[in-house]
């Protein structure tokens, strides 16, 4: 039986998909910074946030609208990455390997 969705689970995943989107747009230099930027964001709210906070969940689609529409001005062509950004990619790295996952 395939899964349904909610709205509010559809909004998370588009902008998702819009922000990956994104960041194909940008040199391809800083591509994957972007992409660790992303990537970083949407995990870390997501797991510091119960899925049932809907007004919290709201805050965070348009406040990350906002934000993707800031990088996706062809102006902005790099973005910051902090050392705890790239130390949690490396050990997510790590777990995915470790599970055979694939990235």
């Amino acid at each position: 039986m395939p899964v349904t969705h909610s709205g509010l689970q559809k909004d998370v995943f588009a902008l998702y998909r819009r922000a990956l989107r994104m960041a194909r747009t940008k040199p391809p230099q800083t591509q994957s910074k972007f992409r660790l930027f992303v990537r970083y964001n949407f995990k870390t709210q997501a797991s510091a946030m119960s899925p049932r906070d809907v007004s919290a969940i709201e805050h965070l689609l348009r406040k990350g609208k906002r934000q993707v529409e800031m990088y996706e001005d062809p102006a902005v062509r790099d973005c910051w990455v902090s050392q705890a950004m790239q130390e949690w990619d490396a050990n997510d790295r790590k777990s995915r390997r470790s599970l055979g996952v694939q990235s």
